[in-house]
């Protein structure tokens, strides 16, 4: 009944979180892919909802000055 009423964003890091402790050596391997590739879900999970803002917007900025400058 409680899982019922978590969100999707909460039961996804719960499968995540059962899967490190289940296959740590597996993590590693993943930082190392994580590193050389990226991945926004981390960088947005880890900035929260204001930093993500700040970084649209900087986005935003940068895309308007690129376009000026290409014009």
């Amino acid at each position: 009944m409680i899982e019922e009423k978590q969100t999707p964003e909460i039961r996804r890091e719960k499968l995540r979180q059962e899967e490190l402790k289940r296959n740590s050596s597996g993590y590693v391997k993943d930082a190392f892919n994580r590193d050389e590739t990226g991945n926004l879900t981390d960088l947005v999970g880890s900035l929260g909802w204001k930093g993500t803002g700040i970084l649209i917007l900087i986005m935003i900025k940068g895309l308007i000055i690129a376009a000026i400058f290409l014009k």
